[in-house]
Order: C-alpha cells, then structure tokens, then sequence
C-alpha cells in the first residue's frame, strides 16, 4: 500500500486567509448593517424604535401603510417614475448617437472635441449646479417652456451622460470595419448598421448604463431639490428628506419610508444582477 504524502501548507499561507477572510467579513457587515437596521426599525413600534434593540418583538407593516398615507409617496413614486423613464430614453438616445459618431465617423475636430467632454468628468458635480440652475431659470424666462417645477428641469439635464458616451464609444471603437464595409455593400448606412449590427452587440454596456442611470436618476436629491418648491413636482428622494422633516421622532415610519425609496432599486438588481455583473466583466470596467 501507497501511501501519500501531506502537502504542508506553510503557516504563513493560512495566517494570511484568516486575516483576508475576517477582513471580508468585516466589510460585509458594515456593508449589510444599516440596511439590516433600516429593515428591523422599520417594523418596531415606536418605542422599540427609540430604544436599543435590533429585532422587533412584534412586527408592525402597518408602519409602511402609515408612512405611505402621510407622506403621500404614491405622488412621489410616480413623479421618480416618470422622470427616471424620461431622463433613461433621453440618456440612452443621445449617448449612443453621440458615441457612434465619435467611434465610426470622422469629423474636424472629433478627437479634440472628445477629449474636451472627456475632461469635464474631472469637475465634480457639486460645482455645476448653481450655473446649470441659472441655465434653467434664463431658458425658462426666454423660451416657451416652464422649466422650474416643470420636467423640462428634471429630466434634460440628465440626458447627457459623459461616461455613457466614452463606455460606449470605446465599445463602438472595436467593432471590425468588416462588418461596416458589409454593411455598405448591401446597401446599409451608418443608422441601419448602428440598428442592426452595432446595437445587438452593445448589449453589455447598454445595460450597465441602463442601471446605473436608473440609479442615478430615481436617488437625485439635490438638483430636485433646487428646480422644484411645489410637493406636486417632488421624486421620491425629495418627497422622502421632506416626510422626515414632518415626521419628527416616528423613527419607524421614516424606516418605512426609507424602505419603501429603495424597493424599485432593489427590483432592478434582482432582475438585472447576472446580466450586470456580466456586462461589467466585458465592458472592461473593474472596481
């Protein structure tokens, strides 16, 4: 009989597991934490809620049906509905058109221009608020169309997405001219070989930018804030700071409503987590 050796695994090998994997999970209980919180306090009774405890003794949905009558969130749903949808299309629409033509057409200009947008992804966001809101103010007054307390306001400002337009040109740029110069043979243009042929292989960085600008449109908060004084025009994430305010100490219901925010957010990911995680890999993206 044979018998095998034992590999040795060296001890500095394992120290170094254990402290990669307690590091992990470090880091996921701070990540989980305050969403298991904001889950537990919603379905406390108040005086729970004020208290130390962590687990509901009793569980209280009525919170949610109490936080969704006084704060009215069935407006504010569907204002950040509609206003995520609309800035979503717009996004989408402008970013690929604009990425075609940076990747596949050539223009004076076209690589100085793109470096001029691409430069601007280093202002933070913060810093162009005030101008982009004297912007909207002076349309309003010059032009047809209402902008504060109004969509125009809410949702064009956020049809232009810079890292759209790069993640999708530099997809674009890979693209075989085999397939374009095909294309021309049968008779197709630069729209009809977008449609058909560049398109249906863009699938993984359209969704990443389908996500991430559903996230970034319905959690919006200070740029609603700043277009918008009347309750009729607030999104959710206005609509829920405005409910804390009036809430006072009803900590659960302010849970409750919190919760209530991020239900569609945690729709999409449920739905979209497989194909996300895989348009990240082969979008290139890391981090």
């Amino acid at each position: 009989m044979v018998k095998t050796k034992k590999e040795h695994i060296p001890f500095w090998r394992i120290a170094n597991n254990i402290f990669t994997y307690l590091i992990l999970i470090i880091g996921v209980i701070i990540a989980v934490f305050p969403f298991f919180w904001m889950i537990s306090t919603s379905l406390m009774s108040l005086g729970e809620a004020q208290g130390t405890r962590l687990i509901p003794s009793q569980i209280h949905f009525e919170n949610y049906v109490e936080a969704w009558k006084e704060a009215d969130f069935s407006l504010y749903l569907w204002n950040s509905v509609r206003i995520t949808l609309i800035t979503l299309v717009g996004q989408m629409t402008f970013s690929i058109l604009a990425a075609y033509a940076f990747a596949r057409m050539k223009f004076p200009g076209r690589d100085l221009i793109f470096g001029i947008m691409l430069s601007t992804m280093m202002i933070p966001g913060m810093v162009l608020i005030i101008p982009n809101f004297l912007t909207v103010t002076w349309l309003g007054r010059i032009g047809p169309l209402k902008w504060i307390n109004n969509w125009p306001a809410l949702t064009i400002p956020f049809m232009g997405s810079i890292f759209s337009i790069f993640l999708l040109r530099q997809f674009f740029a890979q693209i075989p001219d085999e397939l374009f110069d095909a294309a021309q043979i049968d008779g197709a243009g630069h729209f009809r070989f977008l449609l058909t042929v560049v398109m249906p292989l863009s699938r993984a960085p359209l969704m990443v930018i389908i996500v991430l600008s559903f996230i970034g449109s319905w959690n919006a908060l200070a740029w609603p804030m700043l277009v918008t004084n009347s309750p009729d025009w607030r999104p959710i994430a206005v609509g829920l700071l405005a409910f804390i305010d009036e809430a006072g100490q009803m900590i659960n219901y302010m849970m409750a409503g919190a919760f209530i925010t991020i239900i569609p957010i945690l729709i999409l990911y449920f739905f979209t987590q497989k194909q996300f995680t895989e348009s990240i890999a082969r979008s290139g993206m890391k981090g």
